[in-house]
């Protein structure tokens, strides 16, 4: 099981499609005894890796303190970031600390598109000069990148620059419109563009040897079937069901897009709301409603609850980005 926690919501960058609204601080942000706290509910609760994101995660003084008490309560304490501030000293430092991998935003082979995207200036060279100085530490990293329909044709070619920079992944995050992303909710793909994108991933899958995965696009689990191209992963959306978020104030959601607080960390221990809260209950039903209740690889994909929850108002209805939902649904009438 994976959790993530937003440790910050400062950030350095202004990212068009961020979902935190990042930039600034949080008013009363967890502290680190609440941190240390927290990891120690997290590791009880029987999770396994933890992600340590923001805003920009190391922009948080303590984050060495919080990474290394993670390793040490067992869990893998991996990092979102936009890259930007890891030179060669800080890569050894999270390494020691106890870091296994970063995940490192990289949005097009271009960096000016990058730059217009992220906000800053600059920042595309400084992601890439992150990758280089946590190759050198010897810390590894893959690469993230939100898909959206102005980079969609160059997927291929941010893949093959990850291969060069000796990343062991490369993660495509599909835009969902939530916090500053709903501003630019025009830049989504739509269904056929979107079963296209996820084919060109699986099809890459199978001539690349590092790992490639779709995120908030858990329609790839049918695709990557179809196609016969295997993975390692079980099921697409594991909101509520192996995976949640913590907000920089102690809020818990099922994923970072889905906008429903269950609970808080300083009011209910983690691992209650984890195991007794109604909205993740539910989400382990898989009783969905239209094409995605009646589809057979509703167990595998699960479609993206956010999406339903921001385009129909109910988390459990369909996913409205998925055509095999639709000739499902169209089945049956």
């Amino acid at each position: 099981m994976i959790v993530s926690w937003n440790t910050t919501n400062a950030c350095n960058l202004k990212c068009s499609h961020c979902y935190r609204d990042a930039g600034a601080k949080a008013e009363e942000e967890l502290s680190t005894d609440e941190g240390l706290a927290l990891i120690d509910g997290i590791a009880g609760a029987g999770f396994k890796i933890m992600i340590f994101s923001g805003g920009e995660p190391l922009m948080r003084p303590d984050i060495h303190t919080l990474v290394k008490h993670a390793a040490q309560r067992g869990l893998r304490p991996v990092f979102g970031t936009n890259g930007t501030l890891i030179n060669v000293k800080e890569a050894v430092r999270l390494k020691k600390s106890g870091a296994m991998a970063m995940g490192i935003s990289l949005d097009s082979v271009s960096s000016e598109k990058h730059d217009g995207f992220r906000g800053v200036p600059g920042a595309w060279q400084k992601a890439v000069e992150g990758m280089e100085a946590c190759r050198e530490a010897g810390l590894p990293f893959q690469l993230h990148t939100t898909v959206v329909d102005w980079n969609a044709d160059e997927i291929e070619a941010i893949t093959d620059l990850a291969i060069k920079a000796g990343a062991a992944a490369h993660h495509f995050f599909f835009l969902v419109p939530t916090g500053r992303g709903a501003d630019i909710e025009g830049q989504s793909l739509r269904e056929d563009r979107y079963e296209e994108i996820l084919e060109r991933i699986m099809k890459k899958q199978g001539q690349v040897n590092i790992e490639l995965k779709p995120t908030c696009a858990p329609q790839f689990m049918r695709i990557a079937r179809q196609m016969g191209v295997v993975t390692r992963f079980s099921r697409g959306c594991l909101a509520g069901t192996a995976y949640c978020i913590i907000n920089p104030v102690g809020d818990v959601q099922p994923c970072a897009y889905l906008d429903i607080k269950v609970g808080n960390v300083r009011e209910i221990p983690f691992g209650d709301i984890w195991r007794d809260n109604t909205v993740f209950n539910r989400l382990r039903t898989l009783e969905y409603g239209g094409g995605c209740g009646l589809c057979e690889y509703r167990k595998i994909c699960g479609g993206c609850r956010a999406r339903a929850l921001y385009y129909h108002g109910d988390y459990m209805a369909e996913e409205p980005w998925c055509l095999f939902r639709s000739s499902v649904a169209g089945s049956q009438t």
